[in-house]
């Protein structure tokens, strides 16, 4: 069985990651608190109670360089890079702006330099990234793997991260970075926030509603991550997004919907302005509208395409 490392997996996207890999590799995941996280290593559903966890911890301290950690990269198939603190857990003030550059720029340098100090590196490099590489409109294009960046706070950032694994390309490391967009699950994320609203029966539009949502169902999202491990033809820039972005005030109709909850009350922008400051206007009133050209010439094969069969599949009763 194939082993594969992931950094940054004890988030939501991470756990979801960890489920899907685990049914055919040994999962290591790097944490920064390996007690705390200890409950990461479950059995998958197929699993006997005889059977040796395939889902273990480890700790490092992503600080740019290596340390004992550093061993578990040598010979394995794929690293997965999601560490990063989240983008929209706080109010963007120069010091979590700062906080939100250096731990991305910190932790994908101490995985690169493990790689160099691999006998044997990875065969993949998986880096995260965001679709925020491509700048925000309120009303703009159509845009893919070849648009080029935009020039706000996360474009910028994304920029940046995206530069730091370059290298691995150097030491025989295929080299994968998967642009994601808005992943919709109801157990994290930011549609968990969205949803609050409409639990109390307020949900609308943000803003003038016309902005478009990049969004990727959860089971997609890592359909195209361990899709890009396994792949060797899947190289560069990936967006991981659905075919079909909507304009938000569709997706707030769609998920009023699926919820079954009115969705006509907007929430005004400078409502969110003062909450939220700079994050309100890139991340919540401009939106991207962003394509997956290159996983589809590929032949990857969404099972979501639509919002409405996405977000009613999310929600319906399982029994």
């Amino acid at each position: 069985m194939t082993k594969v490392v992931i950094a940054g997996g004890s988030g939501f996207l991470g756990r979801a990651l960890i489920a899907r890999l685990s049914r055919e590799h040994s999962v290591v995941v790097l944490t920064r608190n390996a007690k705390k996280h200890s409950r990461l290593e479950v059995r998958t559903p197929n699993q006997s109670a005889q059977e040796p966890s395939r889902v273990r911890v480890a700790e490092w301290t992503p600080d740019g360089g290596t340390g004992a950690w550093a061993s578990e990269l040598d010979g394995v198939h794929a690293v997965v890079n999601l560490a990063g603190a989240g983008i929209a857990d706080k109010r963007w003030t120069d010091a979590r702006k700062h906080e939100l550059v250096e731990s991305r720029m910190k932790s994908s340098a101490s995985l690169v330099e493990a790689v160099r100090q691999a006998a044997t590196p990875p065969k993949v490099f998986v880096q995260q990234s965001a679709i925020g590489y491509y700048g925000r409109f309120e009303d703009g294009p159509t845009l893919d793997e070849v648009s080029p960046p935009g020039d706000d706070f996360l474009a910028d950032l994304c920029v940046r991260w995206e530069a730091v694994p370059r290298p691995v390309d150097a030491f025989g490391t295929r080299l994968v970075t998967v642009r994601t967009g808005i992943v919709l699950s109801k157990n994290g994320g930011a549609l968990k926030r969205m949803m609050l609203p409409f639990r109390f029966f307020a949900g609308g539009p943000i803003g003038s509603g016309r902005q478009q949502l990049s969004w990727i169902h959860l089971e997609d999202w890592t359909g195209i991550m361990a899709w890009a491990i396994r792949t060797t033809l899947v190289t560069g820039p990936i967006n991981a997004t659905a075919p079909n972005p909507v304009p938000n005030w569709e997706f707030s109709r769609a998920l009023g919907r699926a919820m079954h909850s009115p969705s006509w009350i907007p929430v005004p922008g400078f409502a969110l302005k003062m909450a939220f400051g700079e994050m309100a206007d890139v991340v919540l009133l401009k939106g991207q509208r962003v394509v997956p050209t290159r996983a589809r010439e590929l032949g990857f094969s969404f099972r979501y395409q639509e919002i409405k069969p996405a977000l009613a599949a999310l929600f319906e009763k399982k029994r």
